[in-house]
């Protein structure tokens, strides 16, 4: 048990280690080293975005509109240290325009073929889903119903600690909040959600 601890530590360290060089090397200019660095982190604040917007286009793009943010800005970034909170900041934000827009749209009544990607061609929508499939649009279903209880505030930092797995720092540096107020917004979405999730089998048992 302490021997995999140590394990689990020295490797903690090692990409700490390694993360901390490739920052500071594109800090410099080194367009290679934004490149791993974009390799390493590009699954996460996709998975962190899916989450939020649902949608694997929508995802993709605006995964690729943080890690071009990222490159033009990555020269005014204050520390190495604070890199993966910095693109979660980015990628938060990204998301908020991306509902902005949304809402704007919605609110005027904007489409074109281009963006209607809510309708399913006849035969797609008309197949059988699978039973995984089923499950996997029921269980993001009671997610939402959960998480639309929440206050915005309370919403964002159960996410990032939840499904993120940021730390009580890592969400304070990327929300601008300090760990004290993280900590509040944490405690009352952790009641509600405990609350609200007590008559949806299963759902609480998967987030915690």
């Amino acid at each position: 048990m302490v021997a995999n601890a140590d394990d689990s530590a020295d490797r903690s360290r090692d990409e700490n280690s390694w993360t901390k060089e490739m920052v500071e090397r594109a800090m410099a200019g080194d367009s290679l080293a934004f490149n791993r660095l974009a390799d390493r982190f590009q699954p996460e604040i996709y998975r962190m975005i899916f989450y939020r917007t649902q949608s694997q286009m929508d995802a993709e793009d605006l995964c690729q509109d943080v890690f071009l943010k990222a490159f033009k800005s990555i020269r005014g970034l204050k520390s190495p240290s604070v890199f993966r909170s910095w693109l979660y900041r980015i990628a938060v934000n990204r998301v908020k325009d991306y509902y902005r827009k949304k809402q704007f749209m919605s609110l005027f009544k904007f489409s074109s073929m281009d963006d209607d990607t809510s309708q399913e061609p006849p035969e797609t929508a008309v197949a059988p889903q699978g039973e995984k499939e089923v499950e996997r649009k029921d269980f993001w279903r009671q997610i939402g119903q959960i998480t639309q209880m929440l206050s915005q505030s309370e919403r964002e930092v159960f996410m990032l600690r939840f499904f993120d797995e940021l730390s009580i720092k890592e969400i304070g540096a990327t929300l601008k909040k300090n760990e004290s107020t993280v900590k509040t917004h944490l405690y009352r979405a952790l009641n509600k959600v405990r609350e609200a999730a007590s008559g949806l089998d299963g759902v609480l048992e998967a987030l915690l």
